[in-house]
């Protein structure tokens, strides 16, 4: 859909073809209602939300629901991009404008005519990229760097941030007429934690698309207190982490039931402290007490007496093992279903 340098033909895209947003609580839709009634209207859009909310997902609905859904959608990400060299991306550069520009180049509008672009981390731009696109979104004319003449482009725009930019305009740091001007319709994602019962229809979702991914057999099935946990948890990366935190589990199951999740990828299991803290009162005691398995099948079911043989084994094979590679290789377990069984026992 993109090449290199952010620039989707949507003249050759099959617009069903756009990944759906899925979702069913108030909040979702009533979002996704607000961006299909202002698709059609030939203003600036300003789509407001936390990283991972779906800014980017929600843009391209809004140009292929709109007029010019068969015309160019063009993004720029104003963060990835040095101060410096944002104006010759969005404007273009004639040959000799500076150090390196060999020739004449096409910028974000020129491609984007007729069609829209989408400025995603908008309150990053520099104040005077900003001062040249507020002259395009009033006039729709603008110069090339090192260029004197002027030229005509019809763009939509389109722009995303998760910051304050009335807090920025107010301190200086952003264009308050810009801000005007791009604010025609300020759409507000919702964060994935307000949107009451979409984390398991959204978990079902990529854990299916990951074990197709992987050419399994069948979808690896999410445990209730998986579920529990995905629900109670805050999200701060908000749906990408949860695409992310779910694919990861699909891929490190064993194709059956998903019974533990990793919320911290990146915690060491080699932090001080973290490898043999896990079994309370009873941790690393040769002396505890028999393990009747019919009186806690009798006094608590088989759930009860499935965990705690899991505990048992887990206790045993680390009392045994000097590392945990090797406490895995007693169970039979590769390293990651160990990992995930022993953040399990240790909550």
């Amino acid at each position: 859909m993109a090449n290199g340098d952010g620039y989707i033909d949507s003249s050759s895209i099959d617009a069903r073809r756009v990944p759906d947003a899925i979702g069913e609580s108030e909040a979702f839709l009533d979002f996704q209602a607000r961006l299909a009634a202002v698709a059609p209207v030939e203003r600036p859009v300003l789509i407001v939300g936390e990283r991972g909310t779906g800014k980017e997902l929600a843009a391209a609905r809004l140009h292929f629901l709109s007029r010019r859904w068969g015309q160019p959608l063009v993004s720029l990400n104003c963060a990835a991009l040095s101060p410096n060299l944002i104006e010759s991306e969005l404007f273009g550069h004639e040959q000799g404008a500076f150090t390196g520009a060999t020739g004449r180049r096409a910028g974000r509008f020129e491609l984007a005519n007729h069609g829209s672009l989408f400025l995603d981390e908008l309150g990053l731009m520099p104040m005077s990229a900003q001062e040249k696109v507020l002259r395009v979104t009033e006039y729709g004319v603008f110069e090339r760097v090192g260029g004197n003449r002027e030229l005509q482009v019809d763009v939509r725009i389109i722009g995303a941030t998760n910051s304050d930019l009335s807090a920025m305009a107010d301190e200086g740091k952003f264009k308050a007429d810009l801000l005007d001007r791009l604010s025609f319709e300020v759409l507000h994602l919702p964060p994935l934690r307000r949107r009451r019962g979409d984390v398991a229809l959204l978990a079902h979702h990529f854990a299916a698309r990951m074990a197709s991914e992987l050419k399994m057999s069948s979808t690896p099935e999410l445990h209730s207190s998986v579920l529990r946990k995905l629900e109670e948890y805050q999200w701060p990366g908000n749906v990408r982490e949860l695409k992310n935190i779910v694919e990861r589990a699909v891929y490190q199951s064993d194709g059956q039931t998903i019974r533990d999740i990793d919320f911290h990828p990146l915690r060491s299991p080699w932090d001080e402290g973290n490898d043999y803290v896990i079994l309370g009162e009873n941790e690393g005691s040769a002396q505890a007490s028999a393990f009747d398995l019919g009186e806690v099948l009798k006094s608590s079911g088989i759930e009860a007496a499935r965990l705690e043989l899991e505990r048992r084994a887990l206790e045993d094979a680390l009392q045994k093992a000097d590392t945990q590679a090797e406490a895995a290789k007693l169970l039979g377990l590769n390293y990651n279903q160990f990992r995930a069984l022993f953040r399990k026992h240790r909550s």
